[in-house]
């Protein structure tokens, strides 16, 4: 009896995981299959693989008059780029010290910090862009990039590195200490290549939340700066009928990047998971 019911619960939890895995994929494949097909074959079988395929979809999306593509890309590129290359260095400086504090003061810090963890990004949009406006900051990207260092970002990329840091043995940064190097020094030649992993995985969940976020952009950039990917994918959305060849097209296009992005940095990644599973 026993036997049957281990036999029964496996099988319950394979099927369990089967439904769970079918849902993350079906929006990728549903994606990629009406990306090739006409405007009739997606309505009238979305799910069905695309016979005969066409590109029809990706050429028109390209050779759209507005370069909704294009623009998309490159505001997108602007945003992520600048945004990551800030948030990396600030946040490992700043978890470097903390974590080298005491347990008290780290626990007090990080509490705080969970916070930003916490606060749905909604909660602190007017905030946000009443602060930015104040400095002058409104429609342009260094106030859509400063507002992407706050909130959640931040302070998810400080409890990356400081679990990572905090393992880093104090004899490597006395020795340091004991030859000069200064605090600067120990973080980026010495704790920086150990904590690669961390880098990583910071770079890569930063880089997806800000190339999918859609409110950002939309309100702190808005249209006179011109529109990212995320926000450009509604102008392909009519007010009475939606082609949904050209707006999977440009879905398609618009994952190319993140994907080619994650290929480079898979094997950090995944020593940065495997690492953080071992501790």
């Amino acid at each position: 009896m026993t036997a049957i019911n281990d036999v029964l619960r496996s099988r319950a939890r394979l099927v369990i995981a089967g439904v769970v895995t079918l849902l993350f994929v079906a929006p990728i494949y549903l994606t990629i299959v009406n990306a090739f097909k006409t405007q009739s074959q997606i309505l009238e079988s979305p799910e069905a693989l695309p016979i005969p395929p066409t590109i029809d979809n990706l050429s028109t999306a390209l050779a759209r008059p507005d370069g909704l593509i294009q623009l998309g890309l490159q505001n997108s590129l602007i945003d992520v780029v600048f945004s990551v290359a800030l948030l990396i260095p600030l946040a490992s400086a700043f978890s470097f010290y903390i974590s080298r504090r005491k347990t008290k003061a780290r626990a007090a810090v990080l509490a705080l910090l969970a916070a930003g963890l916490m606060i749905p990004p909604q909660v602190i949009l007017l905030p946000t862009i009443q602060i930015l406006t104040f400095f002058g900051l409104d429609h342009s990207y260094p106030g859509l990039i400063l507002s992407n260092l706050g909130g959640g970002y931040l302070s998810f990329a400080v409890f990356v590195y400081v679990g990572f840091m905090r393992a880093v043995p104090n004899e490597i940064i006395e020795a340091a200490r004991l030859d000069g190097a200064s605090g600067l020094r120990i973080w980026w030649g010495i704790v920086m290549p150990l904590v690669r992993p961390a880098t990583a995985t910071v770079a890569i969940f930063s880089s997806l939340w800000i190339w999918n976020d859609f409110l950002n952009p939309l309100f702190i950039l808005g249209p006179l700066q011109g529109q990212t990917i995320t926000t450009g994918l509604y102008l392909t959305i009519g007010q009475y009928s939606v082609d949904y060849g050209q707006l999977f097209g440009i879905m398609f296009l618009a994952a190319i990047v993140p994907v080619v992005g994650y290929l480079f940095v898979q094997k950090q990644f995944i020593a940065g998971l495997t690492s953080g599973s071992s501790k």
